[in-house]
């Protein structure tokens, strides 16, 4: 069936080309000239495009403009260009020389969006919520790029784990390199199909070719298959047929933040774009982007250990020898001095053993080894140790630099069909979180496609190149240095140093005293007694004198032999090998997709009718470091498939728009799942709009949730799927939760089929228009979570008195059940004076033991945006823009929080407000923008998720030419 599936989708460019029909006539030419309504100047990059078809072009440097077509005419011309009101005109005459002026208007709710329905309708009737950043709001926005400029959309959260690696959530669960929502490049899935995440805009469209980007929050796989499950970002770049010429942006600032290395340092964003057109045919474009900075830096000392009776503000290295760090790597580990101990203390054969058998006889047998031992321990609960860990600034590659190159050429073979090949390639240098904290340096991504696309079809093949490149994980690399200088285990490992020398100080000033004391004239019972208090009182010069000699000529940083290991570490593929620990991702794995879509308007009058279909495959290739192997010694491919039909029709003159459509798709690995969307629109005083909406989603469980093997500082990361579990016997044996292992009762795990994430969405909305001067738009949704991919830490003792803890991808046992609501005004004064707002509100409805459970909702209840500006004051064309963004605290949970604090939901994420602001200054002849700018003006420091870097401030100034 896969197959029969594969070579439908792969003919179905001539199955969509053998339904579209076009009318070959005569060419004609229309010609005339745009000018400014307000000014009377000529207008150059206005955009001509014949409605209804493909076909355009754009006015040159005066104005003026000349088009040819196949289409009979009478015809209707589209003059639109950004800022400005656009203007039909009905063309009869073709040899006619056309006079169009355009208006400057801030229009609100007059946007066309695709995204919602996969054809183009406006905004205002869009039958699910949708929110749309057009090249004119990226210009205005006083956020740094427009990818920044996404946290100010209503319910937009985001996760910002480097300067340039960022990801983006809507209505709950998010994590960082969100999974659970969609992120599309001019159609192209931009996730990093061997790492999965969505690589933010490290690959992608410069924002000089930015043409819009179109954000639906919430579910929406029944048109956009997997992994649509709480949103969809697309983001569409610019047609050389309509947007030509050289364009250039040149951008530099400051990165500022207290707390880091260097609290001020310097950043540079250079992008460049030129595009032409040849004869209305043939069209090309090329883009280059290029940044460079010190990154953010992440430095949150506390201690995650939450053991030896400190938690999570008052634990330092100084006062807790199990202390764990959040950004202290090397240190996760932790090992038991007590029950370590014991055994060697009560058997004679070594030289603690020996020391407290000759204490013991000493006193005839009054005071046993046993009580000797208590007497110069501390409590078994209070001697954990950890090894001395490095800082993440130690360990991280914080030179982040990004470049960006694209381009397509375009032929266009007739007004109605369009083929094109389009290639981005991206490397750079990042930091992402995840289980680690992941040096992402020399990576390197590449999409190219080829397109056939008409007026009412496309058909889409495209394939997605990942290539890790240098990157590393940081805890490992940290553990692996470690390991390389001195192991932890062994007679002779740094363990053994330390509670070798903490017990000997121990031994020696409780037997100096217990000497005294008896030659004072004590009983043997005082004496004890003293000893014990002068032992147990010296606990803390102990830990710190063993900590001494445990690592004395350790290695540090910035020192030859600390690079040479490091060099070493980074140079091994994880885990490693016999002879050390290998901290490298290896991962050079591809993607390939084919799709289609075709519309059936022109051939079925009664209704709109869609039908489209995909056909992907996964190449899994980490070289054995990240992915598990087949029983061949290969790694897998993933094969998955769908196909859906949606119907629309509109009643009532236009009044109701009802929509229908269903989804079916296939991974190999689960079974096929059904996708359902049912909606509804009812238009009253043309501009007000009340929306109701059924929808349904889901998530095929990431490639590494399928297939991974990883060993990382707190667990053993392994795939979900039946595979991976019968291969590490966890069905065998004993397997506890970590949980009930920490609380001191183990329970037995009992093992559940792990399926794909699904969720079903309610949504009631209305978004309406008011004198054209005020637009409104409100939602509530109510959605329903089944089949929840968490995580379960799992212990499976070893047999020989110490255990492995795995952490698999298992789904919950129960529904999550979450809710939310949100709004957002905008509002236009006079003198072109804008200003509104937006706030959400999202909550579990019933959140009772899903910490315990792995849920990660990681989710403020509150948030809110407001903002105001002026693109143009009074003519005078300086702009400016000011933007206030709040949210609320929340708990974050995810598999690199400690164990510990993950339980005890320990991990909140501080409340904080930021203020951005920009002004600009257009000179319309030389067509050169400068822009001044700055985002956390007020350097109100603040993290978005657990183990992420402090953003502090960041101030730019821009220079840009034909922006």
């Amino acid at each position: 069936m896969k197959n029969t599936f594969l070579k439908t989708c792969l003919c179905a460019v001539f199955l969509c080309i053998s339904l579209w029909s076009v009318t070959q006539a005569q060419q004609i030419s229309i010609s005339g000239a745009v000018t400014d309504k307000t000014t009377g100047e000529k207008m150059a990059g206005v955009t001509v495009s014949v409605k209804g078809s493909l076909s355009g072009t754009i006015s040159d440097g005066s104005g003026n403009f000349k088009l040819n077509t196949s289409r009979s005419l009478p015809l209707t011309l589209v003059f639109s260009y950004v800022g400005f009101k656009s203007e039909e005109v009905l063309v009869s005459n073709a040899g006619e020389t056309l006079s169009v002026q355009l208006s400057s208007t801030e229009v609100l709710g007059q946007e066309v969006v695709v995204a919602a329905s996969r054809v183009a309708q406006s905004i205002l009737q869009s039958p699910v919520s949708i929110e749309k950043l057009d090249s004119r709001a990226i210009k205005a926005s006083p956020a740094p790029t427009f990818y920044d400029a996404l946290a100010n959309m209503k319910g937009v959260e985001m996760s910002t784990q480097s300067l340039t690696f960022k990801s983006v959530n809507t209505r709950g669960f998010n994590s960082n390199g969100n999974t659970r929502v969609l992120q599309l490049i001019d159609g192209m899935d931009n996730q990093a199909p061997g790492l999965n995440f969505s690589v933010g805009n490290i690959v992608g469209i410069t924002e000089l070719d930015m043409d819009n980007v179109e954000l639906l929050p919430g579910a929406a796989s029944a048109l956009y298959g997997p992994n649509a499950l709480n949103g969809i970002v697309l983001m569409n770049s610019k047609n050389p047929f309509e947007h030509q010429g050289l364009s250039a942006n040149v951008k530099s600032g400051i990165l500022s933040d207290d707390g880091r290395s260097k609290a001020t340092t310097g950043y540079y964003d250079v992008t460049v774009r030129y595009a032409h057109a040849f004869n209305n045919k043939w069209a090309f474009k090329v883009n280059f982007g290029y940044i460079k900075a010190d990154d953010w830096q992440a430095y949150d000392t506390r201690d995650q250990s939450v053991l030896n009776g400190h938690n999570l503000q008052d634990g330092t290295r100084a006062n807790n020898p199990a202390y764990n760090g959040v950004n202290t790597y090397g240190d996760e580990t932790n090992v038991n001095m007590y029950a370590n101990l014991r055994p060697a203390a009560l058997t004679p054969n070594n030289p603690l053993g020996m020391g407290i058998a000759q204490l013991s006889a000493a006193t005839g047998g009054l005071i046993t080894p046993g009580q000797i031992f208590n007497a110069i321990m501390p409590d078994s609960a209070n001697t954990f140790v950890s090894r001395t860990g490095y800082d993440e600034r130690s360990m991280a590659d914080y030179n982040t630099k990004n470049m960006k190159i694209n381009g397509a050429i375009h032929y266009r073979i007739k007004d109605n069909l369009e083929a094109f090949i389009q290639g981005s390639y991206g490397t750079g240098t990042t930091v992402y979180t995840g289980a680690d904290r992941y040096s992402i340096k020399n990576f390197r991504m590449g999409q190219y496609k080829a397109e056939l696309k008409g007026s009412n079809f496309y058909v889409r093949l495209y394939t997605t190149q990942e290539r890790a490149g240098d990157s590393y994980a940081i805890g490992t690399l940290a553990q692996g240095i470690n390991e390389a200088w001195k192991p932890s285990a062994g007679a002779n490992g740094w363990f053994a140093q330390y509670f070798g020398a903490y017990a000997g100080a121990s031994l020696t000033t409780f037997s100096t005293a217990f000497q005294t004391a008896l030659g004072q004239g004590q009983s043997p019972a005082q004496a004890f007694a003293t000893a014990t208090t002068a032992a147990k009182g010296g606990s803390t010069t102990f830990h710190n004198n063993a900590r001494a000699a445990a690592d004395q000529g350790r290695l540090v940083p910035g020192t030859a032999a600390f690079n040479n290991a490091a060099d070493t570490v980074k140079g091994k593929a994880i885990p490693g090998d016999a002879n050390g620990v290998g901290a490298k991702f290896n991962d050079k794995t591809n993607l390939y997709q084919a799709e289609f879509m075709y519309n059936f308007s022109d051939l079925i009058p009664f209704a709109e009718v869609l039908v489209g279909g995909n056909y992907r495959v996964y190449a899994l290739n980490s070289g054995g470091s990240l992915f598990a192997l087949d029983d061949n010694g290969k790694e897998f491919r993933i094969n998955e498939y769908g196909g859906y039909v949606q119907v629309a029709k509109s009643l009532v003159e236009d009044h109701i728009h009802l929509t229908g459509s269903i989804r079916y798709d296939k991974n190999e690995n689960f079974k096929g799942q059904f996708s359902p969307r049912l909606s509804a629109v009812y238009t009253f005083f043309k501009t007000h709009n009340i929306r109701a909406s059924y929808q349904t989603g889901f998530r095929i469980p990431t490639c590494q949730d399928q297939y991974i093997d990883l060993q990382t500082p707190q667990y053993r990361l392994i795939g979900g799927i039946p595979f991976m579990i019968d291969r590490f016997g966890l069905k065998n044996g004993p397997i506890y939760t970590l949980e009930s292992v920490q609380a001191g009762a183990p329970k037995q795990y009992e093992f559940r089929d792990f399926e794909p994430e699904r969720i079903v969405a309610f949504e009631v909305g209305y978004k309406g228009l008011f004198a054209n001067k005020v637009l409104v738009d409100a939602y509530v949704y109510s959605n329903n979570f089944k089949n929840y991919n968490g995580v379960q830490a799992l212990v499976k003792p070893d047999g020989a008195g110490g255990s492995q803890i795995y952490s698999i991808p298992v789904n919950l046992d129960r529904d999550i059940k979450s809710w939310g609501w949100a709004l957002g005004i905008d509002y236009s004064l006079p003198l072109n004076f804008v200003t509104g707002g937006n706030i959400s509100y999202n909550d579990l409805r019933d959140d009772e033991g899903l910490t315990s459970a792995g849920v990660m909702w990681n989710t403020p209840k509150v948030r809110y945006n407001l903002y105001v500006g002026n693109r143009n004051i009074a003519g005078s064309n300086f702009g400016f823009n000011v933007t206030w963004r709040w949210q609320d605290k929340f708990i974050w949970n995810s598999t690199f929080v400690s164990p510990a604090v993950n339980t005890l939901a320990l991990s909140e994420i501080p409340s904080y407000g930021t203020l951005d602001a920009q002004i600009s200054k257009f000179f319309p002849k030389a067509k050169t923008t400068v822009k001044i700018g700055g985002a956390n003006i007020l350097k109100k420091t603040y993290i978005q998720s657990w183990g992420n870097p402090t953003v502090g401030a960041q101030f730019y100034a821009s220079l840009g030419y034909n922006l």
